[in-house]
């Protein structure tokens, strides 16, 4: 059976992927927010943030924390 991954990322998770800290991690998810045109409450896919940093989804679902 296939392990269900989510589809929300955070800044931990971001944190964890490039190796920057969490501040740079949330400044981060406001840029994307800002370059899709979304609220500040508004949540990222994990499938937002692979398009924007240029990285492949198979590449980085090994280091989300469920």
């Amino acid at each position: 059976m296939k392990k269900m991954h989510r589809a929300i990322i955070y800044a931990k998770d971001i944190q964890l992927i490039t190796g920057k800290g969490l501040r740079s991690a949330r400044y981060m998810m406001q840029k994307i927010k800002i370059s899709l045109n979304k609220s500040p409450e508004s949540l990222i896919t994990i499938d937002e943030f692979c398009v924007y940093a240029g990285i492949d989804k198979e590449d980085i679902m090994h280091l989300i924390i469920d």
